[in-house]
């Protein structure tokens, strides 16, 4: 299996176009889809919203952290969280550990 970064990936034979857009759609669909929260997300994928907000920066996006988090939450990270996030069980706390050190393996 190649690395994200692999030179030799298959996605970066993707039309930037149809990336673009496909990236939009996910965006979008979590905004729509508030209900999958961030630590659910992170618990089964080793990701969420924020880290998108941290990649579209690592990617050349010149907003600040604040303001790369609102664009990908479609609001203030702190409007967000008032209003969309739930407290975290030990259970989903439990779930994002085990997922994130996935993230470090291979």
């Amino acid at each position: 299996m190649n690395s994200p970064s692999s030179s030799s990936d298959a996605l970066d034979t993707l039309d930037d176009a149809v990336a673009a857009a496909a990236f939009r759609r996910l965006v979008r669909h979590l905004q729509h889809r508030h209900d999958a929260q961030n630590i659910d997300l992170m618990g089964l994928s080793g990701f969420c919203r924020n880290c998108l907000a941290d990649w579209i920066r690592d990617a050349g996006f010149e907003g600040d952290k604040a303001a790369a988090r609102e664009l990908i939450h479609g609001m203030p990270q702190e409007e967000w969280k008032a209003t969309r996030q739930t407290p975290a069980t030990e259970a989903q706390l439990a779930a994002m550990e085990a997922s994130i050190a996935k993230n470090k393996a291979g």
